[in-house]
């Protein structure tokens, strides 16, 4: 084999081996903001949605949290609006995105300022809980793409301060969820507002089949993509279990988090009620911490993940569903101090750490009556959790 013949297939081993976002055919402006985040490759449903949603095909995805699945949909509608912005000069929303939480909506929000930054694509976020009125002022300077919940978004139509009129692609984020919250009826008010030649790419962690009828009626034809969470979550993650008795957790829990020094740690409680009693417990043992769930207040939550996100607050107690929003490339250590009901819910838990290549682990506090969830989560993960002993 030539030098050159040698130089050839080395440069063609290195594309197979390593994709990057160079590769997806993403125009330069949002591959400027890419490089700038610092992200090189792209993750698994990434490679995979980018160039379909690029070729504006439908997608059914099915993948976890913390997959990298915002990226894969908000890069192509960025470069769909900016490529289409000489051309198309009709005003109002092209990109609707209907996510079921504030937190998720936020998020989603900040992943399209970072990739929109050097475009002309301007977008805005609505959610309820919070006064209106600033809401209504975003519309009325004109977006391209919205971020909304469902709630919101059916008031503000109602209102007619939004219509759908022109929409041209549209986005169903944590489809599972949605149902789960009891937005199956808000979306399907929506749905019909919304015109009948667009683009759709609908995401859910979980496929139920309430989940498959609605996207049979959604869909046209879909490129499907299944991230499955055992290779891409549940491998890199060093899970640990504790069978303890319920009155002996809060004990225990105090133990580990002052051997765990300056480490953030997420805490997962199955309820509001436990997730404020975790924090009274752990002030009372001089351990500072913050909840977070539907019951506190819009503020109140944004303040607590800030602080979170920002490493003021080292020790987070969230339920399952005001977990969502919660997005840190560098988590260490999440602790599961009540067993989830449902084994996928578990998946998305462990998979808060353990992101982005960095090494996590998982620990999980199992009482004797939760002894049969943890059979569930062993036979969706196809791992044995580790035994850990403790002498309180």
């Amino acid at each position: 084999m030539s030098k050159e013949e040698l130089l050839g297939f080395t440069t063609n081993f290195k594309k197979i081996l390593f994709m990057t976002f160079r590769d997806l055919n993403i125009i330069e402006p949002i591959l400027k903001a890419i490089e700038e985040k610092g992200y090189i490759v792209p993750t698994s449903i990434q490679e995979k949605a980018i160039p379909a949603a690029l070729a504006k095909r439908d997608i059914l995805g099915c993948a976890q949290t913390g997959t990298g699945k915002t990226a894969s949909f908000a890069i192509p509608i960025i470069q769909h609006l900016q490529a289409n912005k000489e051309t198309d000069k009709r005003q109002g929303i092209k990109a609707l995105i209907l996510t079921p939480t504030r937190e998720l909506a936020l998020q989603i929000s900040e992943c399209i300022d970072d990739y929109s930054k050097y475009t002309h694509v301007r977008h805005g976020v609505i959610f309820g809980g919070v006064n209106q009125r600033p809401q209504v002022d975003m519309l009325r300077k004109g977006i391209d793409i919205l971020v909304a919940t469902p709630g919101r978004l059916l008031d503000l139509i109602n209102q007619g301060h939004i219509h759908l009129i022109n929409i041209e692609y549209f986005v169903l984020d944590e489809a599972d969820r949605m149902l789960d919250m009891g937005f199956i009826h808000d979306i399907k008010r929506i749905l019909p507002k919304l015109p009948k030649e667009k683009q759709t790419l609908f995401f859910s962690a979980t496929m139920p089949d309430s989940i498959i009828a609605l996207t049979k009626s959604l869909l046209k034809n879909p490129v499907k993509i299944y991230i499955t969470p055992k290779s891409s979550t549940v491998d890199s993650i060093k899970q640990i279990i504790y069978f303890v008795e319920k009155k002996e957790k809060s004990q225990l829990l105090i133990s580990i988090l002052q051997k765990a020094e300056d480490q953030s740690v997420l805490i997962f409680s199955r309820t509001k009620h436990n997730a404020d009693k975790i924090v009274r417990i752990l002030g009372k043992a001089g351990i500072g911490s913050q909840a977070i769930h539907g019951n506190k207040s819009q503020a109140a939550r944004q303040s607590a993940l800030g602080n979170f996100k920002s490493g003021k607050t080292k020790v987070m107690v969230a339920t399952d569903i005001a977990s969502r929003g919660i997005d840190i490339n560098e988590l260490p250590l999440v602790i599961n101090y009540d067993l989830p009901d449902v084994p996928e819910t578990y998946v998305h838990r462990i998979g808060r750490t353990g992101r982005a290549g960095n090494e996590g682990t998982a620990l999980t506090f199992c009482s004797q009556e939760e002894r049969k969830l943890v059979n569930d989560i062993q036979k969706l993960t196809g791992k044995k959790l580790n035994k850990a002993d403790f002498a309180i």
